[in-house]
């Protein structure tokens, strides 16, 4: 960031005074108004492949006109993002972020609303997966869009349900019974091998709440103990928990191997099944291509609630502070393209969110990769939503958790205690 100097010289500011008058002189001569294609700058938090992906994108729209030129800066900060959103005049016209954040930035203003622009450019949000584009939203107007979507699934490593004997389950029911057969535990109750691993436990037990009918969020109001959420983590303690212990539990997980790396728990046979996200079909092909692994849908406890997942998003937004908000708008419709989409997607192995893209050809060669992808046209795709007080409630929502699996609460405690906070959240 550029710091003025301390002082200057009195000369120097009567220079800068008289070369400013000259200027406006000049200006009102009719001198020429300057030309050249308008800049623009893409902060965006993405690194490594993901960065050489948009940089890619950014080389192909600057080649394809001459009005805009746009300059990628890769900067992994949330907080200096967020200091430039607050500041009076931004560092950057358009970046990325998650859906759970829009709700609390737009109601302070630090973002720009994008219904105009988006009919100006010809984008249309009904061909994006209404979940996200509903996450997206504040005040009945859009305020990001996505650039990749997430979903999860039930993934399994087959060779270890070919030992214990189990089929893939369709079912909670038969999820349940093929925990308890590939869990394993020693005479000591050390376990040396547990049914379902957990990633990330909230992410877990929220798609799971939905799975059982659940709802996080009803009426514009966190809801977190709706019958349904609390059914769900009652299962988990139940199936995962109490079966091994806690203790046992904690000492296990926090011996495993670092996540997506070659010592991942579910690369090395240590969890038999896991649900994630689609990035999980680019990765393992690289990381452990020796895993005999499988996919399928979160197992439902009724046919209506078949095909449940959750939809996490990735998002691109314009900030009120920016300078070249037309210009950016542009560049953010190309992002979204087709062709912006898939490339972008295809580089991370994320999914695309425009629905038209779900039957592509282009992602015919990720492995297992339809059982994401198919699940964003279905009837039961949920997402958390994004309002003033979403990151109060996710926080109280993880640490309630925590409380449930170390049995530090039972289910019905931890969710009441939420619900009793959430009375304090900001809303607005």
């Amino acid at each position: 960031m550029h710091v003025p100097p301390r002082t200057r010289r009195r000369y120097g500011v009567a220079v800068g005074a008289i070369a400013g008058a000259v200027a406006l002189v000049l200006a009102g001569c009719s001198a020429p108004a300057s030309s050249g294609p308008e800049e623009i700058t893409f902060s965006y938090l993405w690194g490594g492949a993901e960065a050489e992906a948009i940089e890619a994108i950014i080389a192909d729209f600057n080649a394809s006109q001459d009005e805009i030129v746009v300059s990628g800066i890769s900067s992994p900060d949330f907080q200096k993002q967020l200091t430039s959103l607050s500041a009076s005049k931004g560092s950057f016209d358009i970046s990325d972020h998650f859906g759970n954040a829009v709700g609390s930035w737009a109601s302070k203003g630090i973002l720009e609303p994008l219904d105009d622009y988006l009919d100006e450019n010809g984008v249309d949000p009904a061909e994006f997966a209404p979940a996200a584009i509903e996450q997206l939203s504040y005040d009945d107007k859009i305020y990001s869009l996505p650039i990749a979507v997430h979903t999860f699934q039930l993934l399994y490593n087959k060779t270890l349900l070919a030992e214990a004997g189990v089929e893939v389950p369709s079912t909670m029911d038969e999820l349940a019974a093929a925990i308890k057969a590939t869990t394993k535990v020693g005479a000591d109750g050390t376990i040396t091998q547990l049914g379902l691993g957990d990633p990330s436990p909230s992410t877990t037990i929220t798609t799971l709440g939905y799975a059982f009918g659940g709802d996080w969020d009803k009426d514009g109001a966190p809801s977190p103990t709706d019958s349904g959420n609390e059914k769900a983590l009652q299962w988990y303690v139940d199936n995962v928990v109490t079966p091994v212990g806690a203790d046992k539990l904690a000492q296990f997980k926090s011996g495993v191997g670092e996540y997506m790396s070659p010592q991942d728990p579910f690369y090395t046979g240590k969890y038999a099944f896991v649900i994630d996200g689609e990035w999980r079909a680019l990765n393992i092909p690289t990381t452990a291509p020796e895993l005999d692994w499988g996919v399928t849908s979160i197992p439902y406890v009724s046919s209506a609630l078949a095909d449940t997942t959750q939809l996490t998003v990735s998002t691109l937004f314009i900030p009120a502070n920016s300078q070249h908000k037309e210009a950016a708008a542009k560049f953010l419709s190309y992002l979204v393209s087709d062709d912006g989409a898939t490339a972008f997607s295809l580089a991370l192995g994320n999914l695309p969110a425009k629905l038209s893209l779900v039957g592509s050809s282009a992602y015919d060669d990720i492995p297992e990769f339809s059982v994401w992808l198919n699940a964003l046209a279905g009837d039961n795709v949920h997402a958390l939503s994004s309002a003033p007080y979403s990151a109060e409630y996710s926080t109280d929502l993880g640490l309630a958790f925590d409380d449930v699996i170390t049995g530090a609460s039972t289910p019905e405690e931890a969710l009441q205690k939420v619900q009793d906070n959430s009375s304090n959240y900001a809303t607005d």
